[in-house]
């Protein structure tokens, strides 16, 4: 039983989906507790993406995690139905920021549902029972939870403000109503208020009006943004799609203009060498033959002097015994 109490206040007995009692609990990896049904209906709305997150921490598990049935968090449940024990309040029953916190609650303070003009102080659920319950409380006066209490209780004689003083457009107490604002035009705070509520009521449907109408145009600003935004991204796709092919083709064009002009070139050097090798040859062969021209000039010539030296009955010098005429004869081949 003791040990019971000491869970009950705890996450692991309460899911956070139904805000129950767990029904055939289940623990997943990250260590949070749901009610099978609950966590399996959740996952089969997200059977579509592939992934399966833990809705409180929004951990994310790849693939679906087995479920398999918590049992001693189950018979824990179970001993809290049979001893009349209740789970821990939801998170939702506490006050946050914004909401009017319970006067009475000790440590994390629960959220208040009623506000006690005679106390002065405000009540959860469980701590306004007496005022329900015991005939010392009948006659104190309960209002909506709010977090102004002081404003609604008279700063002179610390009483509630009950009546509307129409003379003075303000809301007064009793003894007020009795002292300074005796024979003012007065009625009750309710009737005050209802007066005034009509009174503003064009001005609020026009306010509520304009409110919805601005409501409208900030929605359709936001859904006009959301399409801008929707279409640039697919502009830039595309634009992108269509840069990245035009690249790949003019790629394509450059390898292929490169490979023709590679190819054209070896062409043309293969003919310029097989040019080059001709004229060499030509040239070989008009230097050959200009070497055979000069040989026959100069053998006729020498010829043609030797005969004419015979018949003048000169002797022929021999070159090896006179060097010295091979100097004349040699000039003389020159003329």
């Amino acid at each position: 039983m003791a040990q019971a109490r000491d869970l009950m206040d705890q996450d692991q007995i309460s899911c956070s989906i139904c805000l129950d009692l767990l029904k055939d609990p289940v623990t997943i990896p990250c260590g949070h507790s749901y009610c099978m049904g609950c966590i399996k209906g959740c996952w089969d709305q997200n059977d579509h993406t592939g992934v399966y997150s833990c809705p409180q921490c929004r951990e994310a598990f790849t693939p679906r995690p087995v479920l398999r049935r918590n049992t001693m968090l189950a018979e824990v449940v179970e001993i809290l139905k049979k001893t009349g024990l209740q789970a821990a309040p939801p998170a939702h029953c506490y006050a946050g920021p914004g909401d009017v916190a319970c006067d009475v609650c000790t440590g994390r303070k629960h959220k208040a549902v009623k506000s006690c003009l005679v106390c002065v102080a405000s009540y959860c659920e469980t701590h306004l029972q007496p005022h329900y319950e015991s005939p010392a409380f009948k006659k104190h006066k309960l209002t909506p939870a709010t977090g102004h209490l002081q404003e609604k209780i008279c700063s002179h004689h610390d009483k509630p403000l009950e009546v509307y003083c129409r003379t003075d457009q303000q809301c007064i107490c009793y003894l007020c109503l009795m002292d300074e604002h005796r024979g003012h035009d007065t009625v009750s705070a309710a009737a005050g208020r209802t007066e005034k509520q009509k009174q503003l009521g064009p001005t609020q449907r026009e306010s509520q009006q304009r409110i919805q109408e601005r409501e409208k145009e900030l929605q359709d600003l936001r859904q006009a943004a959301d399409s801008l935004t929707r279409s640039a991204q697919a502009a830039v796709e595309d634009s992108e799609r269509i840069f990245t092919e035009l690249i790949r083709s003019f790629e394509r064009r450059r390898s292929e203009v490169k490979e023709l002009i590679r190819d054209q070139e070896k062409a043309e050097v293969s003919r310029a060498e097989r040019l080059i090798e001709q004229l060499e040859q030509e040239i070989a062969e008009l230097r050959r033959r200009e070497t055979l021209s000069w040989s026959s000039f100069h053998t006729q010539r020498i010829t043609s002097i030797s005969s004419r030296a015979v018949s003048l009955s000169v002797p022929l010098l021999d070159l090896e015994t006179y060097p010295e005429s091979l100097s004349i004869h040699t000039s003389l081949l020159r003329l």
